[in-house]
């Protein structure tokens, strides 16, 4: 089943970890547990030490900051869990087999604001981080590259044999989708800009500004 709660999946996930002595897999397993029982920011370095039986500064030692100590945790679950979670997204979204390529755009937004809304910290950071890290870059770009975008270009190819969608090239389609939704859940949930609309009115506003651009234009009939 699809998980909308990363920290709570995360914190699923380490119960069938192998338990490991060392003192960063303490800070880890402690700090999942307490991110997803309390929230990331209700949570102090403190807390997080007193769990692992560590002093606070080894956290500090091994991670130097909260924020670090989230991204050490957060990357390679997503680097597990990314081809599952775009295999599981996209195979939800397609069920429909008479589904038009407005209407996929249309529930993958509202699929991934919902997701967004449980992770509003964590998209956040990682924001942050994706900016500012290049390393950060490097280990996710491949991946959202090869599983999420690869697996768009194919739902783009598909709405073209349809006769749907225009004739250009599929993967600028899909990076131009890809912006224009990146794009608006930044500038809703890391800078706080909503604009004036609700939430499905942002969608169609959305869905609107992508179909001008992709959408087949048909040729006036002789």
């Amino acid at each position: 089943m699809l998980k909308y709660n990363l920290l709570e999946a995360m914190k699923e996930q380490t119960k069938t970890d192998v338990k490991l002595t060392d003192k960063k897999q303490k800070i880890m397993e402690a700090a999942i547990s307490l991110f997803a029982e309390k929230g990331y920011g209700n949570t102090p370095t403190s807390e997080i030490a007193k769990a692992a039986g560590v002093a606070e500064g080894t956290i500090f030692r091994h991670f130097g900051t909260k924020d670090h100590l989230l991204v050490s945790l957060i990357v390679p679950f997503l680097k597990d869990s990314i081809p599952l979670m775009a295999e599981e997204l996209f195979e939800k979204l397609l069920s429909n087999h008479e589904l038009r390529f407005e209407d996929f755009l249309r529930n993958l937004l509202r699929d991934r604001l919902l997701f967004l809304k449980q992770n509003k910290e964590i998209f956040q950071i990682i924001v942050k981080e994706f900016f500012y890290n290049e390393e950060i870059r490097h280990e996710l770009i491949p991946y959202f590259a090869e599983n999420i975008g690869s697996r768009l270009v194919q739902v783009i190819r598909t709405f073209q044999e349809r006769g749907e969608l225009s004739d250009q090239p599929a993967e600028t389609m899909a990076r131009h989708i890809f912006f224009s939704i990146g794009g608006t859940f930044i500038f809703k949930f890391v800078f706080g800009l909503n604009g004036s609309q609700d939430e499905e009115a942002e969608i169609e506003s959305v869905v609107r500004f992508v179909m001008d651009g992709v959408r087949k234009i048909k040729e006036d009939s002789p």
